[in-house]
Parts: structure tokens; sequence; C-alpha cells
């Protein structure tokens, strides 16, 4: 009884860890179907450019961005591999311990089969049952005769378990082997889809090089037009700013009038009261007022000048990597910071750069309020504030919005306009009263 306890442990410790990996590898599968389909988007978008324009940043952007789908697909099925590779070592140790556990059964088999032929004879048994001495001892005896029928038939059944065991595990080492040569297969594929994209990628920056003096003066023209937006950016901070602070003084101007009016009334009921010409004026009512508090400016911030506005930029710090992309389709051309381009040129760019469709809607990355709309050079840009914190979407047509209209998560603020090399782009900047933030730290991943 206990070896078959053993046989049924041993047989859900071993299935166990291949259901799991069996898991592993199905998420792995459809990460890699994922990918691929990140791939063909890509592919599709650098199409439509290298048709529409000549080569570009956008398009040398689009490549890396593959180069990189393709690189995260190598490293999946590298992973595949190690999966595979502790499938096969595992499936190998469990067949050898089956095939131990088979000779061990068989064994015990031969031991228990060889007993009973050389007590085959019935009057053995019979003479082993009579020979108790007493009634109870007979009965216990003929309890063990059936006791040891039972566990020699168990024993049979427990070997034919364990070959039916075997016979799978060899079974799925084998299969894990021929699984493991298609993957390999499929990795070398993939080795060479990368090295023709690497190819494709130098092509691309050699010709962009060769552009030279005239890449130099879009990249030129672009800070300009950077350097212009955080101006402006920089201009709506100190506007909304003086606007707080002539709030605040106008509170406190508000409420120095209403205390000086409160204590010119407690001194005139205490004048009468002294004079005897009015009953006693009460006591509590005839307090001199407190004196008028200072302007109260909240530490924080002075844009943070009433609960409405601390509600709302403690909510826009809480969702901190949960905001929504301002494009529903869209692909990163350029990262927050200073940038080394391939092509030898290092940009700082003060947010991202994101490219989409031309026409695409972009919208409100979270609730707040107008800033700013102003046009710089030929494009439209919208900041808008939350709290302390400001969102400008740049590089935008189409904008239909007034200073110091509320706005609401998801609601469109423009639409993606085309930049100078021709393809769809928007810049996407989030800043507080110091400096400007990385974007990509508080978007959503997608």
């Amino acid at each position: 009884m206990i070896k078959f306890l053993f046989f049924l442990l041993f047989s859900f410790l071993v299935g166990c860890p291949l259901i799991a990996q069996t898991t592993a590898q199905q998420e792995l599968e459809k990460q890699r179907l994922e990918l691929k389909r990140e791939i063909e988007q890509t592919q599709e978008l650098l199409d439509k450019n290298k048709k529409n324009t000549k080569e570009s940043i956008g398009q040398l952007a689009l490549i890396n961005r593959k180069l990189n789908l393709q690189e995260n697909i190598i490293d999946n099925i590298s992973k595949d591999i190690n999966l595979l590779d502790n499938t096969i070592y595992k499936s190998q140790r469990d067949v050898n311990k089956l095939q131990v556990l088979l000779d061990t059964l068989k064994h015990e088999y031969a031991k228990s089969m060889l007993y009973a032929y050389k007590n085959r004879s019935n009057s053995d048994f019979l003479n082993f049952i009579f020979s108790a001495a007493n009634f109870n001892d007979a009965i216990k005896r003929v309890t063990y005769l059936k006791s040891y029928r039972n566990y020699r038939e168990m024993q049979g059944d427990n070997i034919l378990r364990t070959k039916l065991l075997l016979n799978q595990r060899i079974a799925e080492l084998t299969g894990n082997k021929v699984k493991k040569g298609e993957v390999l297969q499929t990795q070398s594929k993939e080795l060479s889809v990368l090295e023709s994209q690497q190819q494709e990628k130098n092509q691309i920056v050699s010709k962009l090089k060769e552009q030279g003096k005239e890449l130099n003066n879009q990249i030129a023209a672009k800070k300009k037009q950077m350097q212009k937006v955080s101006n402006a950016i920089a201009a709506a901070i100190k506007r909304a700013q003086e606007m707080a602070r002539k709030e605040a003084l106008a509170k406190a101007m508000e409420e120095k009038t209403r205390r000086d009016a409160a204590e010119r009334a407690a001194e005139k009921s205490r004048a009468v009261a002294e004079k005897g010409n009015a009953p006693a004026v009460n006591k509590t009512a005839a307090l001199k007022p407190e004196k008028a508090l200072p302007i109260s400016v909240r530490q924080e911030s002075i844009l943070l000048g009433s609960d409405a506005e601390v509600k709302l930029n403690a909510n826009f710090i809480s969702n901190k990597g949960a905001l929504p992309w301002p494009v529903d389709k869209g692909y990163m051309i350029m990262r927050f910071g200073p940038q080394k381009l391939d092509i030898g040129v290092t940009v700082d760019n003060p947010g991202i750069t994101i490219g989409s469709e031309i026409g695409t809607p972009v919208k409100a990355l979270f609730d707040g309020e107008v800033s700013s709309v102003t046009n710089i050079e030929n494009m439209q840009v919208v900041i808008l504030k939350h709290g302390a914190y400001f969102t400008t979407y740049s590089n935008l047509s189409g904008v239909h919005l007034a200073r110091g209209q509320s706005i609401q998560t998801g609601q469109v603020v423009g639409k993606v306009a085309s930049n100078d090399e021709g393809i769809g782009s928007i810049d996407l900047i989030i800043s507080n009263e110091k400096s400007n933030l990385n974007p990509e730290g508080w978007l959503r991943r997608r």
C-alpha cells in the first residue's frame, strides 16, 4: 500500500511542473504573436512614409522601433528555448526515475511470484491455516493470505501504470526535442531578419548623412521651434502664477476689510457702553477681533490656492504611470531628454515626439483648464493646467479651444499636423513650475 501511494505521489509531482512549463510556453507564444503584429504595423507606417517623403528622422525612428521589436522576438525565442531545455532535462530525469521504479517493481513482483510458486500446493495453505493455535489466529492467517494475493495483483497494476507513464514521458521527451529543433530554426530565421533590418537601417542612416546641410538646417529649425514652445510654456506658467497671486491678494484684502469693519463695530459698541448711553454689550460680542493674518500661500505651490486645485493636483499625481496616450495609435519618434541620433547629432527633447497619421485626434491626458492656445510658426500649441502641473500638445491643427475653458480627460484638443519632414507627429511635454518631466513615466504602458 505504501508503494502504491508513493507511485501516485510521484506521478503528481512529475505532472505539475510539466503543466507549469506548458503554460509559460503558451504565454511566450502569445507575446511573440503580439510582437509580430506590432512589427507589421510598423512596417506599414514605414512603407507609407517612404512613399510620401524621402529619408527622414521619422523613418529612422520607425526602423529603430522595428529593430527593437525584432530583438524582443529573438529574446522571446531564447526564453522559449530555455524552457524547452528545462523541460527536456526534467523529462529525461523523470524517465530515468521511472525506469528505476519499474525495475524495482519488476524485481519485487518476481520475488512474490517465486514465493507463490514454491508454495503453490493447496495442502501448504491448509497446513498454514490449521496450524493456528486458536480460531482467531486462523482468521488472521486467512486474512493475511487474501492480503498477500491482493498485494501481488496491485504489484502487477503498478507495473502496468509505470510502463504507461514511462512511455508518456519518453513521447514527451521526443516531442520536446523535435520542438526545440523547430524553435532553433525559427530563431535562425529571425536572426536573418534582424540582420536585413540592420542593413536597411544603415542605408537610411547613410542617405540621411548625405543630406548634410539640409538635414542640419531641419534639426536647427526644430530646436528653434521647440525653444519657442518652451518659452510659451514658461509664459503660461508665469501668467498662471501671477493670476494666483492676484487672487490670493484679493482674498486677503477682502478678509482684511471684513476684519477691520468688525473691529470698528466692536470699538463703537465699547465706547457707547462706557458712556452709559446704552446697555452693556455682551462681552463675547465686544471682544476685539483677531488681527488680520498675512496672505496665506500654500507651501507646495502658489497655484494651489483652492481646495479644488489641491484635489486636481493630487489626482494628477496619483495617476502617474496610468495617464492615457494623447493619440490612439502612435509610435515613438524621439524620447525625452538628450538624444544622440544615429546620424551623429544630439537633440535635447523637452518632451516626447509621437508619430501618428496626419489628422488623428489628439486627446487631453487629464482633467484641467486650458491655460494657453497659441500659434508658433505654422503650428498650433495647446497648454493645459492640472493643478500645479501642465501638459503641452505641440504641432497641432484644427484647435477650437479658448483660454480658461475647462477640459476633460480624453477630450479632443486638436489634430495631428504634418511636421517639417512631411509626416504626422506631435510633441507632448509635461511640466511643473520647476522643470520638464519625462512623459513616458506618466503615460500608461502599451
